[in-house]
């Protein structure tokens, strides 16, 4: 049985856990130093959220919401479902310098359906790729047939260009006309 005060120390903790953490942090991990189910770890960062602090999920685990880059702008992009053209599509872009923020598909229903991604490496899109596959998860993309956005961050303002012209090369970018 806990202590009173037990929790409250636990959620100041994950939030020091996750303020210096370099990448996102996975909830099993968290619950591991903490001492407790991963359970208790998503009911604490529901609690945090409602008290306002900025965690946000990734397939990767958790992070703080960091401020966004200089840069922030979206792409349009279109391919098939598999794994690895969007390892190339992610590719083309982590390549560039620039953080792919995340996906976005329009669904007739739901309307914009995003999914949050914080991929800042081939690293990334490797653990984000190996995830797909462990898990059998379909991309967004399938539910517009090959339409979607990501919004890109950089500190650098050619880094824009540089995207266009590396998903134009792959075929993919969905130029305005």
């Amino acid at each position: 049985m806990s202590r009173p005060g037990d929790a409250a120390r636990r959620r100041q903790a994950i939030l020091q856990l996750l303020a210096g953490a370099e990448e996102p942090v996975p909830g099993q991990r968290l619950a591991g130093q903490m001492g407790v189910t991963r359970a208790v770890i998503v009911h604490d960062i529901a609690l945090l959220r409602a008290q306002g602090e900025p965690i946000l999920a990734t397939p990767a685990g958790y992070v703080l919401n960091r401020p966004p880059a200089r840069f922030t702008w979206q792409v349009a992009v279109e391919h098939g479902p598999e794994l690895e053209t969007i390892r190339r599509e992610l590719y083309a872009m982590v390549d560039q310098g620039v953080t792919v923020r995340d996906v976005i598909v329009e669904h007739p229903v739901y309307g914009e359906l995003r999914g949050l991604l914080d991929l800042r490496s081939r690293h990334d899109v490797d653990r984000f790729c190996r995830q797909m596959v462990a898990t059998g998860a379909e991309p967004l993309l399938t539910l517009t047939g090959g339409p979607h956005l990501h919004t890109l961050e950089a500190d650098d303002p050619t880094a824009r260009a540089r995207v266009d012209q590396a998903l134009r090369r792959l075929g993919f970018l969905l130029d305005k006309e």
